[in-house]
Order: C-alpha cells, then structure tokens, then sequence
C-alpha cells in the first residue's frame, strides 16, 4: 500500500504505508496518524502536501500503555478495551495522562473482520 501524497511541485510520490495507522476522535473530529517510514530521517524531508488538512509533525518518544486486540474496532468493542486497560494500569500504579489512540494493522476492504489486529494505546507516566 502507498499513502497519497502530492508534493508541492504537483507531482505524485508513492510512500509505503506503515503500521499502526493511528486513529483519534475529538468534538467529532475523526483524526488519522501515519507513521512515514525510517527512510525520512528529519521532518524536511517528507514530501509536503498540497492539500492543507494533512499536518506533517515530528513526534517525540512517548512511553503507552497497550493492549491488542482482534476482529473489528467497534465503538462499544474499544471502549471496553479502554476501560479495562485503565483499570489496569491504574492498578499497576501508572498516571493516564491522555487519551487513548487505536491503532488498526490490517487493510479492512481486504482483511477478513476476525483476523484484523488492533490496538487500543493509552499515554501514561
């Protein structure tokens, strides 16, 4: 798979996907993460997008608390992912300090539903 990205002098450049894409809802706002691969050392030297919606940011080292899962991400499957891994990093005495983030690894048009894998990661200190 490739993402599609165009840079800025209106040509195509195919970059191999990577794993997790990363998934965030906010105030209704759904929000997807790439990770670019290693061959992109520095933030200068991804291919700049036209379109202005796409944010390319360098994010640093972050330390989560995961757990994976398979079959689909529904909403009520996570969200009683989330719940038990924050009872359980609380437990384990653990700070949350974030939202969780989901994680999907698999092409869902072409992954048969049960053998999809997932996360669900959730920031702590």
């Amino acid at each position: 798979m490739t993402s599609p990205v165009i840079t800025q002098e209106k040509t195509s450049e195919k970059i191999a996907m990577t794993v997790p894409v990363v998934t965030n809802e906010k105030n209704k706002m759904v929000t997807m993460q790439f990770t670019l691969p290693s061959m992109y050392e520095k933030v200068e030297q991804v291919p700049k997008p036209i379109d202005e919606r796409v944010v390319i940011r360098e994010v640093g080292g972050r330390k989560y608390g995961v757990v994976k899962f398979g079959g689909v991400a529904s909403d009520e499957v996570v969200k009683e992912k989330v719940e038990k891994l924050k009872l359980s990093l609380e437990k384990d005495g653990f700070k949350i300090v974030g939202d969780f983030l989901l994680g999907r690894y698999n092409p869902p048009r072409i992954t048969i539903p049960m053998f999809r894998t997932n996360e669900v990661m959730i920031p702590v200190e």
